[in-house]
């Protein structure tokens, strides 16, 4: 039998967030069939998000902000430093939120039941993109996962991650023992979800949207919806940042001496051909996996060496 009422702690980055963030926790704390705590972790902000939220916090018992602990500069370091101080003993589940969103009101209890009855680790879901002027779409990430395809890309937007206790307490460890490396990684969601199916953590992804997915011209990840994203998108595997990322999260979750890994971790110009051939291990939607094949070959051609 699942647990009656689940005790989930969410743990919630801030920065800048006054515009959004009272309608985001108060979806979180209206969320059906589950007991919810929410840690807030601030990163110093220039419209008064700090002092709002110790005040909300005075308010609302389920709700705690978290110390000072210095400029994190992204999301990224600030979700690792709520993994890293947030004691999940007591908790159920452990599940994550970005200040700007809303949350359907069974999200949680969607996830946690389907934890129990899928036999699974880890949640995540389609989320439903939406924009100022009223348009939305569905963002679908809940292609069939492929062999390879956590070292290459998260699975989908980290608000809907929802892990339980045991992947949850393992997480910490991993986040405890490699504090340093971890803040040159900069998606956690990306982490997260290598982290869990490197070391065999059962994920389903719900082909159901449990959330509304805030569209502004502040998001550090947005949607990837039509060309303008797809290009940036692009210039970062262009760049170079999106391979040494790659590198980065194969050494962190101890994939490096994999005989597949090894294959292509130098990021040489006959490694990256070699890759390519396996883009339909390497990403779950079949646009990416094209485009994977694609970008592998030019940068190959281009002569560049990841460093």
């Amino acid at each position: 039998m699942p647990v009656q009422r689940p005790k989930v702690a969410v743990l919630l980055a801030a920065y800048n967030g006054m515009q959004w963030i009272e309608e985001q926790l108060a979806s979180i704390l209206s969320q059906a069939a589950v007991a919810v705590t929410v840690y807030i972790s601030v990163d110093p902000s220039t419209d008064g998000t700090e002092a709002w939220c110790a005040v909300y916090a005075s308010q609302h018992p389920q709700v705690c902000v978290l110390p000072p602990a210095g400029t994190f500069g992204g999301a990224s370091r600030n979700f690792f430093r709520l993994i890293r101080d947030v004691e999940f003993e007591t908790f159920d589940f452990v599940a994550f939120a970005d200040q700007d969103d809303i949350w359907h009101a069974d999200k949680l209890r969607r996830a946690t039941n389907v934890i129990h009855d899928r036999q699974v680790d880890a949640y995540s879901s389609n989320v439903t993109a939406f924009w100022p002027d009223g348009k939305t779409h569905l963002l679908n990430k809940a292609q069939h996962q492929v062999q390879w395809d956590f070292l290459f890309e998260a699975a989908g937007p980290g608000c809907t991650y929802v892990l339980s206790k045991p992947l949850a307490e393992a997480l910490k460890t991993s986040v405890l023992e490699k504090w340093d490396l971890l803040q040159d990684v900069n998606l956690h969601d990306w982490y997260i979800y290598s982290f869990a199916r490197s070391h065999k953590y059962a994920w389903y992804i719900d082909p159901r949207s449990s959330m509304d997915y805030r569209q502004h011209e502040h998001n550090q990840v947005g949607a990837n919806k039509g060309f303008s994203p797809l290009l940036a998108r692009y210039k970062t595997i262009r760049d170079g940042w999106w391979f040494s990322q790659v590198q980065l999260i194969a050494q962190l979750v101890g994939l490096e001496g994999s005989p597949f890994v090894q294959t292509w971790l130098d990021m040489r110009r006959g490694q990256l051909i070699k890759l390519s051939l396996s883009a339909w291990r390497c990403r779950r939607r079949l646009r990416d996996k094209v485009l994977f094949f694609c970008v592998c070959w030019i940068t190959a051609l281009m002569g560049n060496r990841i460093q």
